[in-house]
């Protein structure tokens, strides 16, 4: 096997431990928090708190471990980001107090890293014609840890309790970072190329070099507003999917199975869009995800079945899939080597952030319209966004024929 396949798939496996570990963990922290003593009253708040404090913390430091990362190699950055992380899921076995969990979890968005740094690592070893295969290939580890994790952690919660099972999802990501350690290796050219970043960039000029770089701000833009689409139905899903089974009993079973079938279909899809990109062109395919994804989302306007509710969102799924490597394919493509691991980080940043403000917005919309029309809204978001990404790079293609005179 080619050292670069290699690589990868070592850190495919990495990163799908990574992923197992948070879903396994963070999913069960609302029930974590009856065992802490706080009130049923006040429960939803305090979920809030919980989950927005490590999106706002991970969101402010993603850039600086991503410059970090340029100037003194990714790999590092993945074994500390994995360490890290192995601890505080082990301090969260040990918490007594709401406050006390907020504090780990604040640790938990200070000290990540470990999926960014390992996409840097994958983009900077695979050759330029692999790109987007070989980052569909990671989206697609993503997404299996995500669905894999909800079922160990809720088996594991049931055996042995919550708290163990935190012990358990730290072991994992040991184990990931461990196998990091011993065979994945930057290779000597990274090295150099790092060297020679760190003496480059003898300030940190991660924010001052993304503002200039339009066709990374762009990527960072459309981020922001695809994970804010996709995340402001999550708040409402599980009890719009009671309602269209006719009762509360079995929906968070309901709500698992249909965000499994997402989950499913993203692995499923992330690397043909890959490939797709690489012989089509990334923006034509990048256009036809959003387009598609925001057309079908919308018709969950006029779905009232469970069962055609979780095929439409399949369906969903199959598009929604090829965003993220596609757009994480076009910042590399945008971004010169040296900034590598710092496009990275401003895109998680761009991730966390949208995904933290989602939940918020869908919730407001909630109130005022209902979930049928959230679904419109989004897919209508989703759908100009396809339309923007087109028309500017028509106009791109357009002055780049205009003979210079």
């Amino acid at each position: 096997m080619q050292s670069w396949k290699r690589t990868m798939f070592i850190l495919w496996f990495g990163v799908l431990f990574c992923s197992s570990s948070y879903t396994m963990s963070v999913p069960f922290l609302p029930l974590f928090l009856f065992d802490l003593g706080v009130p049923e009253s006040s429960i939803n708040l305090w979920a809030g708190i919980v989950h927005s404090s490590a999106f706002l913390v991970g969101a402010v430091m993603a850039p600086l471990w991503g410059l970090l990362a340029d100037k003194y190699g990714k790999r590092k950055m993945v074994i500390r980001a994995g360490l890290s992380l192995a601890v505080i899921y082990a301090l969260i076995a040990f918490v007594q107090t709401p406050w006390q969990l907020v504090g780990v979890r604040m640790l938990h968005g200070f000290v990540g890293g470990f999926v960014p740094a390992s996409m840097s690592i994958v983009a900077s070893v695979a050759p330029k014609e692999k790109l987007g295969w070989s980052l569909g290939i990671m989206q697609a580890g993503t997404m299996t840890g995500g669905i894999l994790g909800p079922l160990f952690g809720g088996l594991l919660a049931e055996a042995f309790g919550l708290r163990r099972s935190f012990v358990v999802a730290a072991i994992i990501i040991l184990v990931a970072t461990v196998a990091v350690i011993i065979w994945v290796r930057e290779g000597k050219a990274d090295a150099s190329e790092d060297a020679v970043a760190g003496k480059k960039q003898a300030e940190p000029v991660t924010y001052r070099m993304a503002f200039r770089n339009r066709a990374l701000m762009s990527m960072l833009m459309l981020l922001v507003l695809f994970q804010l689409s996709v995340n402001m139905i999550q708040p409402l899903l599980t009890l719009h999917i009671a309602k269209l089974q006719g009762g509360l009993q079995g929906a968070v079973l309901s709500a698992g199975f249909v965000l499994s079938l997402i989950g499913i279909a993203g692995i499923l899809a992330s690397p043909i869009w890959g490939r797709l990109g690489e012989k089509k062109g990334y923006y034509r395919i990048l256009v036809i995800c959003l387009l598609c994804a925001g057309m079908v989302i919308s018709m969950q306007y006029f779905v009232q079945d469970l069962w055609l509710f979780a095929i439409v969102q399949f369906i969903f799924g199959l598009f929604m899939a090829g965003i993220g490597p596609i757009v994480n394919t076009l910042v590399v493509q945008s971004t010169d080597e040296q900034f590598r691991g710092r496009s990275f980080g401003l895109t998680t940043s761009a991730n966390q952030f949208g995904a933290m403000l989602g939940p918020l917005i869908g919730g407001l919309l909630g109130l005022a319209v209902g979930i049928h029309w959230i679904f419109v809204f989004t897919g209508m978001m989703m759908a100009a966004a396809g339309i923007s990404v087109w028309l500017k790079r028509r106009r791109e293609l357009g002055q780049a024929n205009v003979p210079s005179r």
